[in-house]
């Protein structure tokens, strides 16, 4: 009896539950399904199926209602029989640039569409995050990629996704369109797509196209860049890192062949409300231009964002602008060339990346020779006013400043703001950084700086540097001469920028981030892909003279009968000073002090041929520049390691690394050459150039 009753109310709780199921079924479930089925349909696999149905039933048209339970077309109908026949619906720019509607829909659409390609399917307002490099092309509506906004017949564009920095997203954003019926609109996509995607493809875009939908074209990329730096290893996870995942399914192996993962919105990059109310204000001047073209100088400690924001306001400034200037004043962690550059810059393709992706030539650049300017303040302040110099003031000024923002370095900081006179000020600020000052105008007014002292207040509006160079000749006697500031508008930004890096492993860490701008550089060697990728010992080298260049090693002071050694398997500054150096008859020519000049770019002394008097210089620098160098700068930047260890080719002995390095010779300690860092590690670099092999 009582086995008998328990089996009735399993009976009748089951039954219970089936009937509220089939009450909600003309509201959830999108076709008939058998009652044994349900258990199935709400389990995880099932719920899944649920969303997707759900999404394809809302691409072909179907309402959503304000309680957030979508119905059919053919139940919305039966609902109002009595209704007469309406016309198609028509789509008002203000309807679809603000929609409500599919704003909680958290379900994209993916689909491979040949080998290395995948067709993403992005409703409005949804974003997808992920890691790897790709090329993205928008085929139909609006989407935003780290700032910038790619429409419908734009070029593709390249996105670098990578492990050292936060990960990128692909979101789709409203779009202006005419007022067009649903059918013009499918009509005008269905053109759109016929010259990127078969008949097969694109009638699977038209099964879940909506109006409201931005479609992606996610394509496989490979550059020569990207090929060099992981051919090194321990610098492919860089890129993609292999890990298990419990989604084996056509969606993964889709992403796979393109080159990229899926990953969470919290690897995302999110800004706080206060950097996105900087950045609108920002771009609003910028496009403005009521008082001239902005200058806008970025500051603030080391790990706080600086260099995320000035990439995302490039990209924010040229969606509505041509060009962006850029002016690079940090030597540790440079933006578009190698450690220990000063640089300006004319920015006109948007920032896709982190640096070592995007390396470019400046329109003027100074080489220092060191990631700090400890103890040599007044040749970079120096340096500093000979780039800035070449500023035209036709377009906006991003100044990018070091993360040294205590004791000396505010003050240099301070000398900064005075003598590139910025328009706006964005300092950044964390919990987790050291107090600085809110560097008001006032502040900067009355505030002693480095080399200036503050004792006239001189307010000047359209302050030209050429006009007033005599303000800052830092001669003993012109220290205390007075100052002219023009003020500037300050904007604090509070970050809660989320960084792995802590004070025990910020050195290591930044050094590897100088080594990947090294070998994105040295990737600019190796011809465009699908050629294959040679090594560097392989590539023939440019023969210097002697006499045709001069020496200096701006670093440390080496002894003439070193010099040579110091400057063989180095990375080279070359650069072009005004004194003519072909009249000497023998060399090296060897400079007293390090000249102020341009670099026109860097490349690697592969070798040097004593009895020839040659220098071998590997360089991407094309040949008509390189006829102006005349000038060669070895700094503290040194060749990244995996260079000289991981080259494939050499056998035996490796050029340029052994373990019998003597350290009593000049210049040879951690503290004069500062070229190596690991000072335990038991492998040296040793110029020894009779082991490397020149080829032809």
């Amino acid at each position: 009896m009582a086995d008998s009753l328990l089996l009735l109310r399993k009976r009748g709780s089951m039954r219970s539950t089936w009937m509220r199921a089939r009450k909600a079924r003309p509201q959830l479930i999108l076709s008939r399904r058998p009652r044994r089925r349900l258990r199935t349909l709400l389990r995880w696999c099932g719920r899944r199926r649920l969303r997707r149905r759900l999404l394809q039933a809302q691409a072909a048209g179907a309402d959503w209602r304000e309680s957030g339970c979508l119905v059919t077309s053919a139940a919305a109908a039966g609902r109002t029989k009595t209704a007469a026949p309406s016309a198609a619906p028509r789509y008002t720019p203000d309807e679809v640039s603000a929609p409500s509607c599919f704003t909680n829909l958290p379900v994209r659409l993916l689909r491979p569409v040949g080998p290395g390609r995948a067709l993403l399917l992005l409703p409005l307002e949804q974003c997808f995050t992920f890691s790897g490099i790709c090329r993205v092309t928008c085929l139909y509506g609006q989407v935003q990629v780290f700032g910038f906004t790619i429409s419908q017949g734009q070029p593709s564009r390249d996105v670098f996704s990578t492990y050292t920095h936060s990960r990128l997203t692909i979101r789709a954003v409203p779009f202006s369109m005419p007022e067009k019926s649903k059918k013009e609109m499918k009509r005008e996509a269905r053109t759109l797509l016929r010259s990127h995607l078969n008949q097969d493809d694109r009638c699977w875009v038209m099964k879940n196209f909506s109006p409201l939908c931005s479609i992606v074209l996610l394509e496989n990329l490979k550059t020569s860049t990207v090929n060099f730096i992981i051919s090194h290893p321990g610098l492919s996870y860089i890129f993609v890192q292999e890990s298990p995942t419990f989604q084996i399914n056509s969606e993964y192996f889709a992403l796979r062949s393109v080159g990229i993962k899926k990953e969470k919105k919290k690897n995302a990059l999110h800004f706080t409300e206060s950097v996105l109310s900087a950045l609108e204000e920002l771009v609003n001047d910028s496009c403005e231009e009521v008082d001239g073209c902005p200058v806008i100088l970025i500051c603030g400690a080391q790990d706080v964002g600086k260099s995320t924001f000035n990439r995302y306001l490039i990209n924010q400034l040229l969606n509505s602008i041509s060009c962006v200037d850029y002016l690079e004043c940090d030597l540790g962690q440079t933006e578009f060339t190698p450690p220990g550059c000063i640089s300006l810059l004319n920015i006109t393709e948007p920032v896709l990346g982190p640096p070592f992706t995007h390396q470019r030539t400046p329109q003027k650049m100074v080489y220092y020779g060191k990631p700090t300017c400890k103890n040599d303040y007044e040749n970079y302040i120096e340096i500093i006013k000979y780039v800035f110099s070449s500023y035209k003031r036709e377009s906006p000024l991003i100044i990018n400043t070091m993360g040294w923002v205590t004791d000396k370095g505010l003050l240099l900081l301070i000398d900064l703001i005075r003598l590139l006179s910025p328009s706006h000020v964005v300092q950044f600020s964390s919990g987790r950084s050291k107090y600085m000052p809110n560097l008001t105008p006032d502040y900067v007014d009355d505030m002693d700086g480095l080399y200036t002292k503050s004792k006239s207040k001189i307010r000047h509006r359209g302050f030209h540097l050429p006009e007033f160079a005599e303000y800052f000749e830092f001669a003993d006697e012109e220290k205390e001469s007075p100052v002219l500031f023009t003020g500037h508008k300050l904007m604090c930004v509070k970050s809660d920028f989320a960084f792995r890096k802590t004070p025990r492993n910020r050195d290591s860490h930044n050094k590897i981030l100088r080594d990947l701008a090294v070998l994105g550089y040295l990737g600019q060697l190796h011809p465009p892909v699908p050629k294959p990728l040679y090594p560097l010992q392989s590539l023939t080298p440019y023969q210097v003279p002697f006499n045709a260049v001069a020496l200096r090693i701006t670093h440390a002071d080496v002894a003439p009968t070193h010099i040579l050694c110091a400057v063989n398997a180095s990375w080279v500054g070359l650069c072009r000073i005004l004194d003519d150096v072909r009249g000497h008859a023998h060399g090296p020519i060897l400079l007293a002090q390090t000249p102020i000049c341009d670099c026109l770019g860097f490349g690697i002394c592969r070798g040097i041929d004593v009895e020839k008097r040659l220098y071998h210089i590997l360089t991407p620098v094309p040949p008509e520049e390189l006829r102006n160098v005349n000038c060669l700068l070895v700094g503290a930047i040194s060749v990244p390691h995996c260079v000289f260890k991981n080259q494939h080719g050499p056998e035996g002995m490796i050029p340029y690394i052994t373990t019998d390095y003597n350290f009593k010779l000049p210049g040879a300690s951690g503290k004069i050459g500062l070229r190596e860092t690991e000072e335990t590690c038991k492998e040296k670099l040793h110029p020894r150039p009779k082991f490397y092999r020149k080829t032809n």
